[in-house]
């Protein structure tokens, strides 16, 4: 897996989002914080995890988990594995 650009790493969040919760992915942007979502509490955010590692296929350690409480750092922790991992595969 590449890198993504990142329209199309938000589109991914926005389905693992809608996996979780069942929202309307349209209504998640780079700029949703945890507050926005009423179910995004203690035990959505063990949710949205499971989600997202399904929809990327990877794996979060804890300081991951704790580090992902908005979209923006989601976003950030998922491209910076992904580019971890693309840079092991070419070595």
């Amino acid at each position: 897996m590449g890198t993504l650009t990142t329209e199309e790493l938000l589109e991914k969040v926005r389905l693992a989002f809608k996996s979780a919760f069942d929202i309307d992915p349209r209504s998640i942007t780079i700029d949703t914080v945890s507050t926005e979502i009423s179910r995004w509490d203690s035990m959505g955010h063990v949710t949205l995890m499971t989600s997202l590692e399904r929809t990327f296929g990877l794996t979060f350690d804890i300081d991951e988990l704790m580090e992902m409480e908005n979209v923006k750092e989601i976003s950030r922790v998922v491209q910076s594995k992904l580019e971890r991992i693309r840079g092991a595969l070419i070595q």
